[in-house]
């Protein structure tokens, strides 16, 4: 993967570059970068970058038969862990290993991609994956042997805020003292569910959101888009080239989200003292229950999303706004008005909440009943 193809971040990767060139590698470091910033292609060409022996900061100069490895992402000593979880393919004791031919296509067809998108190439969408103490043993293993081509061997962990405990103790004592010319990339949206004794070990390098005009730019280049509809994308995507992409193909779930949840808004607000709305919120709730808790707490952080857009826009920050609801009869400054200082946070408590209790493996319509009837009251609730 070359540097070159990557979306913005000139600075990180001058400085991964520039400290590779002369000797100064970590043998632990930490990418942590909000979904479509880059953080998975960036430590891949990074990876490429030590193990083919490139230099002048692209990966073009060095070993010639190892780019072409990485060209299909089968470098003998690059080594990937992910989350997981059973399938047809894996029934007991699921590991990377046992999805690489999945994990290479993801990176091929969505180098940008997030979790979500990565459970519904598996096909696993009611399940949660995790990175457990199974794979811990098959990284441990790994990095016990020789690397194939005398340099480097490269374990790269994407989303590694999703290892469990288990694994992650077990990891702990091999991430503070590697093998020789052992290299761990830890890839996270979230560092702070990795546990600090993880965290603590290693460097760790913030990666912003991709600015409008580095998204628009791709989208010009990659899409053959006319210019204006290239740069309305890019200000809704707010600096998710993930997200950019889906809206190119109209694939994203934001569409159905939108609707789930302006029926939503408007079944809560009538509810007060309207006994055919409760009904219409609990048949809500039924029907969100039937979907897979990945896409459960895909659409409650969408929610969340669109609440702080609506409050951004009551309280005048309109540079700040790039959400363009696509429903008839819906404007986002109707709405503004009844998100403020006084229901905000109580809002995005309760959201939180619910997120924290699907993720437990809570019943999905009771969780979902009970934050509709608390929206009721809080959508009423006055300004403070």
């Amino acid at each position: 993967m070359l540097f070159s193809d990557i979306l913005g971040q000139e600075h990180i990767k001058s400085h991964l570059t520039k400290s590779a060139d002369n000797g100064r590698i970590p043998h632990a470091q930490l990418f942590v970068g909000p979904e479509g910033s880059g953080t998975l292609p960036m430590a891949i060409a990074y990876a490429q970058y030590l193990l083919c022996k490139n230099s002048d900061g692209e990966n073009t100069s060095g070993n010639e038969a190892c780019n072409l490895k990485f060209s299909n992402i089968s470098h003998p000593d690059l080594h990937f862990a992910f989350p997981v979880t059973t399938t047809d393919k894996a029934k007991s004791h699921p590991v990377s290993s046992h999805y690489l031919e999945e994990w290479r296509q993801l990176i091929k067809e969505q180098p940008y991609g997030n979790l979500f998108d990565w459970y519904k190439l598996l096909g696993v969408d009611n399940k949660q994956g995790q990175i457990g103490v199974d794979e811990a043993q098959d990284i441990v293993k790994a990095l016990s042997l020789k690397s194939y081509e005398g340099g480097y061997k490269v374990m790269l962990i994407w989303m590694a805020e999703k290892m469990n405990i288990a694994c992650a103790n077990k990891l702990l004592k091999l991430i503070e003292e590697p093998p020789n010319k052992t290299i761990f990339l830890l890839i996270a949206e979230d560092e702070e569910q990795i546990i600090n004794t993880i965290r603590s070990r290693c460097q760790i390098l913030h990666f912003p959101p991709l600015a409008e005009d580095v998204i628009k730019e791709a989208l010009l280049k990659n899409y053959q888009l006319d210019e204006a509809v290239a740069t309305k994308i890019a200000h809704q995507s707010n600096g998710n080239y993930n997200k950019a992409c889906d809206l190119v193909y109209h694939d994203s779930e934001d569409i159905q989200f939108e609707e789930w949840f302006i029926f939503w808004v408007r079944s809560a607000f009538k509810a007060k003292g309207n006994k055919a709305a409760i009904h219409d919120l609990i048949s809500w709730s039924e029907n969100i229950a039937k979907t897979g808790r990945e896409t459960q707490k895909q659409f409650l952080n969408f929610c969340i999303d669109f609440f702080r857009q609506a409050l951004l826009l009551n309280y005048n920050a309109t540079e700040l706004v790039f959400l363009e609801p696509k429903t008839e009869k819906f404007r986002l400054e109707n709405f503004a008005p009844f998100i403020h200082g006084g229901n905000i946070l109580e809002i995005s408590d309760e959201l939180q909440n619910a997120i924290y209790h699907i993720e437990r493996n809570g019943n999905s319509k009771i969780i979902l009943t009970d934050l509709s009837i608390k929206l009721t009251r809080l959508l009423h609730k006055k300004a403070e």
